[in-house]
């Protein structure tokens, strides 16, 4: 066989004489012939699974956008699976499509086709690049597996004790340096970097010490385990960030870097004290990611358009609203990216810092020392700066010497809790700034949300209430015209999607975010506005002159574009102030 794929190989040129005997001694020194072609870096993995496919009379597929059948790939045991490396892909209800690992592995071709003839199917076996069926196949192994084989390797430490009030007495330092709990807290922080989790939760629940992972915004949970393992989980976590194990009557913070598949994660940790155990909250911070940009965030056109204008604005100030974890750092970090240059100066204060970025001065407070907003703000202001970023407006302290550094010729981007932009001048005339200051420095706000994205790979039309559709097109029919797309036929039917769920979501129906906002300029007539006490009824005036959307319209219109779903909608868009 292996004679057949080099002949192939060197017919199509893809190796040549020498690259061949190389192979050939290598195979007599104990490689695959994959191995010494492959990993030599003599062939692609590609071209060799393709040469290989052509030699065993089989068909080649591409698996980089395959999304797995669950229910075809219980058709055979779990421990077929595991043993002969096997990945059911199709069944229609005759054939069963099969790929797998080694296409060379006799033995496995043998029990498959043991399998599907007392089944009485018929079996189909393709070939596929074996890295793109070890990708599928950890995917399909789970966290649960993984943290569950390392549970059984710890059973005989981790025994219960007789009342079920007590649970590892006296032998918890020696369990948390073993293998197994490294192992169970290694996995968990492994499988929160893949699935793309911002944070994750280890926290007791009656009976159960559960681990939920907070993916595209939401909550979800993903492992509980027997609840004496978790002061094991707790202390690990501690001893990894450098926290006294045995305090547990108040919260304690720390920090913990790993590599994780060759990239750097930061995680904050946070520890609270709850009846009768100790919670977690892991913060995960890609630190090798730069920031986004603002077309990548999903902001429209339109909007990116306005940003760049106010953006590249001597002074003033550049404020973004919304609730924690509705992406403003982010924003602010991918508007700061485009000032990024040779003869700008830009600094930073941030908790924390999420994005690393080159050419950009960049401190975390420490409140607990004394170094605050307010304290870093008055230090910047010596440092001889053209842009500054505040990653929160806490109080009238940090608000007015934000306000004075715009008033003597500095660019201030900066983040506050609203719900909607209308909210950012009542609140800042809240916390005690004067309302002719705003005037004077106020150049852009913006309110934004984070909708979940429909999963491309299990995208369907929904269908929905009659009158929920009819009250979604009544509120687009209200949408300035030039934020709708041509093809969008209000007269028809509005076409909303969702995800049906598949492997390649986690079966949620989303994969992504993207931004949502509402945007308002302080122009010379919102000036005259704020200085009048801000009323409601001429910031809509002025909001209707400018033809802005509100967020709600916006979020209502990514659901026409198939963007995002009604749900959606409703989650974040009952948030925001209706502006109509």
């Amino acid at each position: 066989m292996n004679e057949q794929i080099l002949d192939l190989l060197q017919s199509k040129n893809l190796i040549d004489a020498k690259a061949r005997a190389i192979a050939e001694d290598l195979v007599t020194r104990g490689k695959t012939l994959e191995q010494a072609l492959v990993g030599g870096k003599y062939v692609s993995e590609v071209d060799f699974t393709k040469a290989q496919a052509e030699s065993l009379g089989i068909a080649y597929e591409d698996l980089t956008d395959f999304v797995i059948d669950p229910d075809v790939v219980s058709l055979l045991p779990k421990q077929t699976l595991d043993t002969f490396q096997v990945l059911p892909l199709r069944f229609d209800g005759k054939v069963l499509e099969v790929v797998l690992r080694d296409a060379q592995d006799y033995r496995a071709v043998e029990a498959l086709e043991f399998l599907t003839t007392e089944n009485g199917w018929k079996l189909k076996i393709v070939n596929a690049p074996a890295s793109q069926v070890a990708r599928i196949m950890k995917s399909l192994k789970g966290l649960e597996t993984e943290v569950e084989a390392a549970l059984e390797q710890a059973k005989g430490k981790f025994e219960k004790s007789k009342s079920d009030e007590e649970a590892l007495s006296g032998n918890i330092e020696e369990i948390i340096k073993g293998a197994p709990v490294s192992r169970m807290i290694s996995v968990i922080m492994r499988h929160a970097v893949e699935g793309g989790a911002s944070d994750i939760h280890i926290e007791p629940v009656e009976n159960e010490s559960r681990i939920r992972y907070r993916i595209d915004g939401v909550l979800r949970t993903s492992l509980a385990l027997p609840i004496y393992v978790h002061p094991a989980l707790i202390s690990r976590v501690k001893v990894m960030a450098n926290l006294k194990i045995d305090e547990t009557r108040i919260p304690q913070d720390g920090r913990i870097t790993q590599t994780i598949n060759g990239k750097k994660i930061d995680f904050r940790i946070s520890t609270l004290p709850v009846v009768d155990h100790e919670k977690v909250v892991m913060r995960i911070l890609d630190t090798t990611t730069g920031a986004p940009t603002l077309e990548s965030l999903g902001f429209r056109m339109q909007y990116i358009d306005i940003m760049k204008e106010q953006i590249k604005q001597p002074h003033g100030m550049f404020l973004i609203t919304g609730p924690t974890g509705s992406g403003k750092s982010t924003t602010l970090f991918a508007a700061l990216s485009m000032l990024n240059a040779d003869g700008v100066n830009i600094s930073t204060l941030e908790d924390p810092v999420e994005y690393f970025i080159s050419g950009v001065n960049q401190s975390q407070i420490r409140p607990e020392i004394g170094f605050t907003f307010a304290t870093g703000l008055r230090a910047l202001l010596r440092q001889d700066p053209n842009v500054i970023m505040v990653g929160e407006i806490r109080d009238k302290e940090t608000a007015e010497l934000g306000i004075h550094a715009s008033l003597t010729g500095h660019l201030i981007f900066s983040t506050l809790h609203t719900n909607d932009v209308y909210g950012l001048v009542p609140r800042l005339v809240d916390i005690g700034v004067q309302p002719f200051l705003l005037a004077a420095t106020l150049n852009l706000g913006i309110s934004q949300r984070l909708a979940r994205k429909i999963c491309n790979f299990c995208k369907a039309e929904q269908e929905i209430p009659a009158e929920t559709r009819q009250r979604l097109t009544d509120e687009l029919a209200k949408v300035p015209k030039k934020y709708l797309p041509a093809d969008l036929d209000l007269s028809q039917p509005l076409k909303v999607y969702h995800g049906v769920g598949c492997v390649k979501c986690g079966n949620t129906g989303y994969a992504g975010r993207t931004a949502a906002a509402e945007l308002f300029q302080f122009t010379a007539q919102a000036q005259r506005a704020i200085e009048a006490g801000f009323p409601f009824e001429q910031f809509k005036q002025e909001f209707d002159r400018q033809e802005m959307m509100t967020l709600r319209q916006d979020l209502i219109l990514k659901a026409a574009e198939g963007v995002t779903t009604v749900e959606e909608v409703m989650r974040l868009g009952q948030e925001a102030t209706e502006t109509e």
